[in-house]
């Protein structure tokens, strides 16, 4: 049975909102709440707590910079789920990011390599 096409999906996805935040902050850690807001498919609010708790919880570390916050994912720890928790964050969003890294910023040494 083919899969179905993007109008009938069901409103569910494979990952949560909050590993499409921190993906979008991998992507690129300059990105504004009201940037990632729309691609997660959220409101600012929404986006506010996740990287809050993303935050307490270790995920990422938050930098000030003028007025903005800069985040940092620590990608070297493990995912959350027991089923999961033999990888590491940087495993999943390597293989589930839409494009590199912002310009002008290198990869961390902690993320795996491909090959």
């Amino acid at each position: 049975m083919p899969p179905k096409t993007d109008s009938a999906l069901p409103p569910w996805t494979f990952l949560t909102n909050h590993a499409h935040v921190l993906l979008c902050v991998w992507e690129d850690a300059d990105a504004r709440v009201r940037d990632i807001a729309p691609r997660v498919g959220v409101t600012e609010r929404a986006v506010q707590r996740i990287l809050q708790e993303l935050e307490a919880a270790g995920y990422l570390q938050r930098q000030r910079v003028g007025r903005r916050n800069r985040y940092s994912v620590r990608a070297e720890l493990p995912l959350r789920h027991p089923l999961e928790r033999h990888e590491r964050i940087a495993v999943l969003l390597s293989l589930v990011a839409a494009r590199p890294r912002a310009p002008g910023r290198p990869a961390p040494a902690r993320r795996p390599s491909r090959g």
